[in-house]
């Protein structure tokens, strides 16, 4: 049990699970709805996290009987399950303190990820288009929706820009650590000459803000376009004029949605991307102030990008700021992406005791 002490306070844990579903049995409960499902996602969270803890205690209880079943008689198929469970606790045991370290304000909202590739045409959408499948696979794993909010596709292949909405408890707090320039090295697939290419793709994400988080925009500040949708969708693509862009005109930021048929709920969508967007600018901005930006949106180019896969002349996947790399770029392009993140989330943590 002292392998797992610290990691949270387990008696206020039950405090709060229980004065929720107290707050639940009341009569009046279901007054306002909003409210309600918010305080029933609240409670399936803490007992999510409660019962991870409780699993984690009973796998190594079971691991100290095995012990000292294996100190009395030693036996190969005793040691070789002894070996195994070790090893899925200790997997187990580094997933359930990485969720200890998504303590930001927003950290357990949903995630709007927006693909970027720079300039290079062909190469860098088709770039674009691989770190698209990373992510979707990566949120497939942990058993997240994903819904493309905005999808522009390039002329030949890969991907213009897209905007995805990660849903799932955390996801923001996870994938906050991805904003940035991923740089890619590989013989390009479109040359003939079969040349080395670099290509850059800037990722970008922003919590899903509720309607608590309160973002003054003026209305005069923003213009409205509206466009017949185009790329990935259903039959009303091309049809009508559904999709809507957004840009607000003081700054600059646009945003723009596609994925719904109602024109109205593509706008109320670009509007809380909106939202989300000028809400990670004042907080960037306060950020820059006191010295302390993470997570710097810099120019996709050279010299500045956060991670560079490298499919040739060899093979390694290296993030620069926290150096954590692997030499199987594969798997990393098919989504498993944690060791990355959790590099990322301690080493803010250390920066920050």
């Amino acid at each position: 049990m002292q392998v797992l002490g610290g990691l949270f306070d387990l008696d206020k844990l039950e405090a709060d699970i229980a004065e929720n579903e107290h707050l639940m049995s009341q009569a009046d409960f279901w007054k306002n709805g909003s409210s309600a499902q918010k305080l029933i996602d609240q409670t399936n969270v803490l007992k999510a996290t409660y019962q991870a803890f409780n699993k984690l205690s009973d796998e190594l209880e079971e691991l100290d009987i095995l012990f000292e079943m294996f100190k009395e008689e030693s036996d190969a198929e005793l040691d070789h399950e002894l070996d195994e469970r070790l090893l899925r606790l200790d997997s187990d045991l580094n997933a359930y303190k990485l969720t200890q370290l998504l303590n930001q304000p927003y950290d357990k909202n949903n995630a709007i990820l927006e693909i970027h590739p720079g300039a290079g045409g062909t190469e860098s959408q088709d770039w674009g288009n691989m770190l698209l499948r990373m992510y979707t696979r990566w949120a497939e794993k942990h058993q997240f929706t994903v819904e493309m909010l905005d999808y522009q596709a390039g002329e030949e292949a890969g991907v213009k820009s897209v905007t995805l909405l990660i849903i799932g408890h955390n996801a923001y707090g996870y994938l906050r650590g991805e904003k940035g320039v991923h740089r890619l090295v590989r013989i390009s697939p479109f040359d003939s000459a079969n040349r080395r290419h670099t290509s850059f793709s800037s990722i970008d994400i922003m919590p899903e803000l509720d309607e608590d988080v309160k973002i003054e925009i003026n209305p005069d500040d923003l213009k409205v376009d509206v466009y017949r949708a185009s790329g990935a969708g259903g039959q009303h693509i091309n049809k009508t004029s559904s999709a809507v862009r957004i840009t607000h005109l003081p700054t600059g930021i646009i945003t723009q949605s596609q994925a719904q048929r109602s024109q109205f709920k593509n706008r109320d969508q670009a509007m809380s991307m909106m939202r989300a967007k000028l809400y990670q600018l004042e907080m960037d901005k306060k950020a820059q102030e006191a010295a302390a930006l993470k997570g710097e949106q810099l120019e996709i180019g050279w010299g500045s990008q956060i991670r560079s896969y490298v499919f040739h002349p060899y093979s390694m996947v290296k993030d620069h700021r926290t150096n954590f790399e692997t030499g199987n770029v594969q798997a990393v392009m098919d989504g498993d992406l944690d060791g990355f993140i959790d590099a990322y989330l301690r080493m803010q943590l250390n920066e920050s005791l």
